[in-house]
């Protein structure tokens, strides 16, 4: 998909974030059309009552939020018994170490750096400084956890996130508004940390 690593599909309730977006139904879809990894980012009341419904509609990758889930511990490990890779996300308001206890069951940590809901929004630099901390958490704990971000990511603000440890990007608006196309925004993102 113009040289992406993986797709990043935002699953939203209208209860949990404002918006409201898709379900199971286009998540199947989309999995008909790549064979790419898909990144399943659940902003929704009550994920554990729909990862099985997610997973079998073609997730690779589940995401939950840590501010939604009090059995945060049972439903990463429901999703890593289904053969999909867990994930924990984190929103802007929340402090890093709301997640440190859970670093050696998730293979990923999605830092927002803008407040969930709206693709569009400004990102929030200061998330540099979480970043750097969940780097910190995940050395400490000697895990292979990965990091990464998601909100208002362009060739402009990649670098910092990149240099405090993310090494996963979602960016919607820096490539589905560029006007150049797919394959040159992609292009631009990468070439923002390889100088």
């Amino acid at each position: 998909m113009g040289g992406a690593d993986w797709i990043h599909v935002d699953v939203m309730d209208g209860h949990f974030v404002p918006n409201i977006t898709m379900g199971p139904f286009i998540v199947n879809h989309c999995r008909r059309l790549s064979t790419l990894p898909l990144d399943v980012h659940l902003m929704i009341e009550k994920p554990e009552n729909h990862i099985d419904a997610f997973i079998d509609a073609g997730a690779s990758r589940l995401t939950i939020h840590i501010e939604n889930n009090p059995n945060v511990h049972r439903t990463l490990q429901a999703i890593r018994d289904r053969g999909v890779h867990p994930a924990i996300a984190i929103n802007p308001g929340t402090p890093a170490h709301a997640i440190e206890s859970i670093l050696d069951q998730t293979d990923m940590v999605l830092v927002m750096t803008v407040n969930p809901g709206f693709s569009g929004q400004s990102h929030i630099a200061s998330m540099a400084a979480k970043v750097n901390k969940v780097r910190e958490m995940i050395q400490t704990a000697k895990t292979e956890t990965i990091i990464e971000v998601d909100g208002g990511i362009t060739a402009d603000t990649l670098p910092a996130m990149y240099t405090a440890g993310a090494r996963a990007f979602v960016a919607a608006t820096a490539i589905f508004k560029n006007d150049a196309g797919i394959v040159p925004a992609i292009q631009l993102l990468r070439q923002s940390i390889s100088d």
